[in-house]
This record gives structure tokens, sequence and C-alpha cells, in this order.
């Protein structure tokens, strides 16, 4: 992950803005294969890259606003903007993929569906936008590898869901031009709004728990504790608490320490295990509380795990 807010910031909006730039460029394709084609697989395909351009612009926004730094009414700094961005892109994926199913289900039943028409023009258009579209996901995951952005995630999330459907126009316009099956447009339609909808949930869960505090990944508290545990001068560890807020993890930990030592040296040895931790998580936020190993906790300790 990126190991400074400039790197992060500056990747971060390269690749909102290149998700704008491609959206806007495959529903203007789009948009022209409809018209050509007539068929309910491409017009699924129009609909998830105007929703994708409306999310880029979403997501574009909220990582500028995320990008600012902290300040008197956000001392953790703005970060939360992006799960509320990827949670509003899950909600939008899901109205979607509604729409997109109910009109295949009304073709599916209909007794004379509209006939498909022009299907090598719409199958260029689809292949053209399933190279634009793997750019962009190859991109975004170097992004995302380097800064753990959760807006940026979500959008290459449902990129990457964006091939399949359309393969699967591709396929349903080269059956139709074949074997004049149409039905198999309602069908594949189908099948996309289904991926769509598995997509937008795990990108809605995973924003819902951020914004709920849930705690961090377990792989990373885990590390966090084997370097607390081996670290010289440091006797146990308690009240180990994370969360997380877009790409950053907040952690505060209380250590326990030989209480006979200077306040410079337990200084000292907080500071190098701070560092330590910061190492290995970039996008943490760590807070170290100093206890005398041994000490009582006070009868009046509020604490739930009975610490000072």
């Amino acid at each position: 992950m990126a190991h400074d807010g400039s790197e992060y910031r500056r990747l971060s909006l390269r690749a909102g803005l290149a998700s704008v730039v491609v959206a806007l460029i495959l529903t203007g394709l789009k948009l022209w294969a409809l018209g050509e084609t007539n068929a309910l697989s491409v017009a699924a395909s129009l609909a998830d890259s105007a929703l994708d351009l409306l999310i880029s612009l979403g997501g574009l926004a909220a990582i500028l606003y995320a990008a600012r730094p902290p300040d008197e009414d956000h001392a953790f700094g703005h970060s939360s903007a992006e799960d509320i961005a990827a949670l509003g892109q899950a909600v939008f994926i899901l109205i979607s993929s509604g729409v997109i199913a109910a009109a295949a289900i009304s073709r599916l039943l209909s007794d004379n569906p509209p006939p498909l028409q022009a299907e090598g023009k719409g199958m260029a258009v689809m292949g053209i936008s399933i190279v634009l579209t793997i750019a962009l996901v190859l991109w975004q995951r170097h992004v995302v590898k380097r800064t753990g952005s959760r807006v940026v995630a979500a959008d290459s999330a449902h990129y990457i869901g964006d091939l399949v459907p359309n393969v699967g126009a591709i396929l349903s316009l080269w059956v139709s031009r074949q074997y004049g099956l149409a039905g198999v447009d309602s069908v594949v339609a189908l099948a996309a709004v289904a991926m769509l909808a598995t997509t937008a949930i795990r990108i809605g869960k995973g924003a819902f728990d951020a914004l709920m505090d849930r705690r961090a990944d377990p792989a990373l508290i885990a590390s966090i504790e084997e370097i607390v545990r081996n670290w010289p001068g440091i006797d146990g560890y308690h009240d180990l608490r994370t969360r997380t807020a877009g790409p950053r993890v907040f952690v505060s930990l209380h250590i326990e320490m030989d209480g006979s030592q200077t306040l410079d040296e337990a200084h000292a040895t907080g500071a190098a295990l701070r560092r330590a931790i910061l190492k290995a998580h970039p996008e943490c936020d760590v807070i170290l509380h100093k206890d005398p190993t041994g000490v009582e906790p006070h009868p009046e300790d509020p604490s739930a795990a009975g610490r000072l």
C-alpha cells in the first residue's frame, strides 16, 4: 500500500478520472449499439455503463473529499466519505439490477418479442468495451494494491462484473444472427443482473461494516499482535481495538511495561513499537497507552476490560 498521503491521493485521483473517461466512452458506444441492434443484453450493458458513469463521478467526488486533511470538526480525517460512496454504489447497482431483470422477464414472457438486428455492429462494440474494461480494471487493481482505496476497489469490482455481461451480449447477438434465437438475449441479461446483484451485496456489506466501526481484517490484527508480543521491553498487552474508515485503519492498544523505568525510557520503547507497526502497516493510525506491568485495576475504572 502507499506509504504517504500524497501518493494515495495521486493514484486514487488518477483511477477516478480513468473510470469516468472509460464509462463515458462505453456509454456512448453502447447507446449507438442499442439503436442498431435492439438487443436487451446491449440495453442491460448500456444501463450498467450509464450507471458506472454516475457512480464513477460520485466516487471521484468522494476521493477528492476524503483526501482533505483532518480539521477541527473531523479530527480523524474525511476518509469515511469513501465508505458512504461505496455504499451508495451498492444501492444503485441493486436498483439497476432489478430494472434490467424486470425488462428481461417481460421480454421472455412476451408472445411477440422484438427481433434483434445489426448483430455484427453490436458484437464489435461489445468487443471494444471488453478491451477498455480490462485495461481499466488492471490499472484499478494496481491502485488498490498501492492505496487500499475502498472506492476504487468498489469501482473495480463492478467493472469486473461488466466483463461477463459483455461476453454474454456478444454470445446472444451471435446466436441471434446464426440461429434466430432472440430469447437467449433475455436469458443472458438475467444472468448478468444476478452477477451485478451479488457484487452489490458484497460491496455494500464491506462499506456498511466500515461505517459501523467493524474491526479490521483479522489477519492485520494478528500481525500487529505478533509485533507487540515479540517487542523488547513489552511484558504484555490488552485492549487492542481497531476500526476502519475508507483506506485507514485506526488502532488503539494498551501495552504493559516495567513501571520502574523512566518516562523517557518507556516513551522510547513505545515510540519504536509504534514505528514498527506503521512500517508493517502504513495504512494504520496507531495510539498506544502505557500501563505498568501488574498494575491493579481501580475499582471505579469504567473500562470493560477492568484496566487503567
